[in-house]
């Protein structure tokens, strides 16, 4: 018996290019929106900025929820693909570092406003975060572990000690413009630094 995706000729199989490209499009704009306009933007904004119809944008994300949970994931792939990619064309190992917490600082401060709207559903927090530790902390640590071996800073500190930091530092950053978190966790990287 063929069922009705099959008959539609749909299945399971792997988007185009284009099409990946054209969601990572969608979730970029959305991601940038976020951080300006906060996670209840209208979705006209995200179309706008990503240069498409608001029916594109519900043809890949048809709920707000789903839209969140893409834009979390999709972040947290670049983040966690950008730590090699540091390593292999930075100077040192320790700018790999620093800048890749560059990103996850930009990445912290969506994921808070990202954080409170999906936190009504627990289960699925949960889930999600424990995706985000899965994929990140392993990165972090091999940044921490080269620029250490390169004696570039000190050792004591574990990726998920320095992330948790980080992640206090951009707490609430998003609603007081008075608040530089950004300028703390360079103290924060500065701080990392072999003095000897």
């Amino acid at each position: 018996m063929v069922d009705a995706d099959e008959a539609a000729g749909r299945t399971d199989r792997p988007k185009r290019a284009d099409a990946r490209r054209n969601q990572e499009t969608l979730l970029d704009a959305a991601a940038a929106v976020f951080v300006r306009s906060g996670v209840e933007a209208p979705v006209r904004d995200i179309a706008a900025e990503a240069g498409v119809g608001t029916a594109t944008i519900y043809r890949h994300f048809p709920t707000r929820a789903d839209l969140i949970i893409g834009v979390y994931r999709h972040q947290v792939e670049a983040c966690a693909e950008a730590g090699p990619a540091l390593l292999a064309s930075s100077p040192t190992p320790y700018t790999a570092l620093a800048r890749w917490i560059d990103l996850f600082v930009d990445f912290l401060v969506t994921k808070h406003g990202l954080a409170g709207v999906l936190q009504s559903d627990n289960a699925g927090f949960e889930t999600l975060h424990a995706y985000f530790l899965d994929r990140l902390v392993p990165v972090c640590t091999s940044l921490l572990d080269t620029a250490s071996a390169a004696g570039e800073i000190r050792s004591d500190l574990t990726a998920y000690e320095l992330m948790r930091g980080v992640g206090n530092l951009c707490i609430g950053a998003e609603n007081d413009a008075r608040y530089d978190a950004r300028r703390l966790v360079g103290v924060l990287v500065t701080g990392l630094r072999r003095t000897e």
